[in-house]
């Protein structure tokens, strides 16, 4: 079965798009042998014959094409970076927020909006929410990371501005509305949480109930290399995202989504580009049609702190030592938020003393996940020799990588 989000008839006006990224992706001498064969996109048939992209593929293809606006600046921004520097992807000024406000309204001109997002370290939906309130004329509180002894300041800070709206990843809402249950802290005015970056968690809505209990979440759906696909409303279920007309979406008997633009500005070459997510298409709650349920990833990505930890390049990195016979990582959750990611050891007579804390130290400088998501709390990831790996709680199998809640 192969499903598309868009008719043939919404979607082939715009086909073009995906014409003129097939002939980009053939000048990358990397990646043209792979489209032998594939010389026009006229259909949405010729979309589903053609080889998707994964995120290496992308990578290849950037730094072949370097990609410039049209008009005004154009944004670089991290993309992957499990392991070594991070990788660019590129947005023009605006981040394409014109479409995705076309469709989803949630800020208004009365609305007073905290930006939690972060702002630094090349990452783009601090930058991302930014263009979207201009776009919807409200007030703007440009916060981005605090330190956990700054919240109750800042906090009281909202009540006094009388804030109306917040956005950023779930584990950082996660931080500011469980801080504010456990002091005591009510957030009367807030009515709207934005969220973009990581799955909605159950437990937001719970510190929600007591901390700010007219608040309502919207979400928004993508990645750097797609930007936003689709948006999220009160009354859509929290997996579940009506994707943008300029956005096609696909999936075949896998259930692998992969997403192809169809937007004429877009710098990203996106030609069924796979993001190790999977979905399916269905008739949405909230009564506006088809939405794109989200079921989870089919990768070895998992999300720690809000950036994604490539799990398969961290085993692959330690497995190489001499002395290490396997490896898997443990992640441990603690009410839906990451507390620690430990990387387990089995090691044979080569291992030398030293190997655990050296690899800890190799492991923080080398892979960008780690070195940002623990840079305040370098502790909570750890390297450990151990007799036996974990196996998982529903399949008894030894895998990789086990996520551990202790809540």
């Amino acid at each position: 079965m192969t499903t598309f989000s868009l008719s043939p008839e919404a979607a082939e006006p715009l086909i073009h798009v995906a014409q003129r990224n097939l002939r980009r992706l053939k000048t990358v001498p990397d990646l043209a042998p792979r489209y032998t064969g594939h010389d026009k996109v006229l259909t949405l048939g010729d979309i589903a014959a053609v080889p998707p992209l994964v995120k290496d593929d992308l990578n290849v293809a950037l730094a072949h094409l370097q990609p410039k606006a049209e008009t005004g600046a154009t944004w670089l921004f991290q993309s992957g970076g499990s392991t070594g520097a991070p990788k660019v992807g590129y947005a023009p000024t605006g981040f394409y927020m014109t479409g995705v406000y076309e469709q989803w309204r949630p800020l208004d001109r009365d609305d007073v909006f905290v930006n939690c997002w972060g702002a630094g370290r090349m990452w783009g939906a601090h930058f991302l929410a930014a263009a979207f309130a201009d776009l919807s004329g409200c007030q703007v509180i440009a916060l981005g990371s605090v330190t956990k002894d700054e919240y109750s300041d800042w906090i009281s800070f909202f009540n006094l501005r009388k804030v109306t709206a917040i956005g950023g990843t779930t584990s950082v809402l996660r931080l500011w509305f469980a801080h504010a249950r456990a002091n005591g802290i009510e957030l009367p005015s807030l009515r709207k949480v934005l969220w973009l970056g990581e799955s909605w968690h159950s437990a937001v809505d719970e510190d929600l109930a007591a901390v700010a209990p007219n608040a309502r979440r919207w979400g928004m759906f993508g990645s750097t290399e797609t930007w936003v696909v689709g948006t999220n409303t009160p009354d859509c279920p929290m997996d579940t995202f009506h994707t943008l007309p300029a956005q096609l979406v696909h999936f075949g008997d896998d259930e692998l989504l992969d997403f192809t633009t169809l937007n004429p500005d877009m710098l990203n070459p996106v030609l069924r580009y796979q993001t190790g997510d999977a979905g399916q298409f269905v008739e949405c709650a909230c009564g506006r049609g088809m939405g794109m349920k989200i079921l989870g990833r089919r990768d070895s990505v998992v999300q720690v702190r809000g950036l994604g930890l490539h799990v398969d390049d961290i085993i692959a990195q330690v497995e190489r030592e001499p002395g290490v016979s396997r490896a898997q990582v443990l992640i441990t959750e603690l009410r839906g938020r990451v507390s620690t990611v430990d990387v387990l050891l089995l090691t044979d007579q080569n291992a030398t003393p030293d190997l655990a804390e050296r690899l800890r130290k190799e492991l923080q400088g080398s892979t960008f996940t780690i070195s940002t998501a623990f840079q305040h709390d370098p502790d909570s990831f750890q390297v450990k020799v151990v007799d036996s790996l974990i196996s998982n709680d529903r399949t008894g199998k030894t895998s990789n990588f086990v996520v551990r809640d202790q809540s």
